[in-house]
């Protein structure tokens, strides 16, 4: 009978394969060190790698910039760890993670969790820096007026821009939105079909977000979702993306390593540090 070592009466798991964290918006790879250091307490011997280029201003870099230096860091962890790596992005980070494992397919990740991410898109709060530094050019920025922002050459120089989601203007972003729609294969590029198999690989996706978010619009988002032209909320079984599997939602879902966790009381900045969170939703389902 194997045993498992108990210290201060708090048991001590064996390690998990490697993690990978990936930061979210005007934040950085400080952020990600409290929940590496929870992984490495719980689980000694895992081994955890916080990336830790764009940070701060440097986030709001284009996302394919972003994922095109990203992407080869996530490839050589891979190299070094055949045995496979798990794979976490929270905010911003989870988009860009997953734009990793659709433009480099060939990558080992077992399991990919998503942590309040807005992988349907945004359309509500603007970035209270996006809208100082861009008010002398568009003095009346709000929700509504920001599409002729970011679905413009110059908003989409902005990471937020690349995944703005305005259901009320989906001519104009699918025809000026660099990234989201992309990586959703909603537009046929050279790279389509690597998208689905980057994404069908992994042995768990999972989705995590909630209604007190405060920051993800809407908090759905983040499974997913998004806004029609009445406000209503589009599930993403609802959508054609996943109808038509696009890039391997539907894959996943029908294999049973699609997963949906909603969680409630959790503010967007308490995600990485909420130990519930951390124990129930993000260790609980490392590989």
């Amino acid at each position: 009978m194997e045993t498992i070592p108990v210290y201060n009466d708090v048991e001590i798991k064996p390690p998990h394969k490697p993690v990978v964290l990936v930061h979210g918006l005007m934040t950085g790879d400080v952020t990600m060190l409290e929940l590496a250091k929870q992984i490495e307490e719980m689980h000694p011997g895992t081994k955890t790698y916080v990336l830790n280029r764009f940070c701060g201003w440097a986030s709001l870099e284009p996302l394919w910039k972003q994922v095109l230096e990203l992407g080869p860091d996530l490839l050589q962890i891979c190299s070094q760890h055949p045995e496979g790596i798990n794979l976490i992005g929270y905010s911003q980070g989870g988009i860009i993670a997953r734009g990793m494992l659709e433009s480099y397919p060939n990558h080992n990740v077992h399991t990919f969790i998503s942590l309040s991410s807005p992988q349907g898109g945004q359309y509500g709060i603007i970035n209270f820096i996006i809208a100082k530094c861009f008010s002398s050019i568009f003095p009346n920025l709000t929700l509504k007026t920001a599409y002729e922002l970011f679905y413009s050459k110059m908003g989409q120089d902005i990471s937020v821009g690349n995944y703005w989601y305005d259901p009320y203007h989906l001519d104009l972003y699918l025809k000026y939105s660099k990234y989201l729609p992309i990586i959703n294969n909603e537009l046929e590029t050279s790279n389509s079909s690597n998208y689905k198999k980057g994404i069908t690989r992994l042995k768990r996706m999972i989705l995590i977000g909630g209604p007190d978010d405060g920051v993800i619009s809407p908090w759905q988002s983040s499974q997913f979702a998004v806004l029609n032209e009445n406000q209503e909320i589009v599930t993403v079984k609802e959508r054609s993306i996943y109808k038509n599997d696009s890039f391997g939602l539907k894959t996943l879902d029908e294999a049973g390593k699609l997963m949906f966790f909603t969680v409630i009381g959790i503010s967007h900045h308490e995600w990485y540090k909420d130990k519930s969170v951390i124990d129930n939703f993000i260790i609980k389902w490392l590989d």
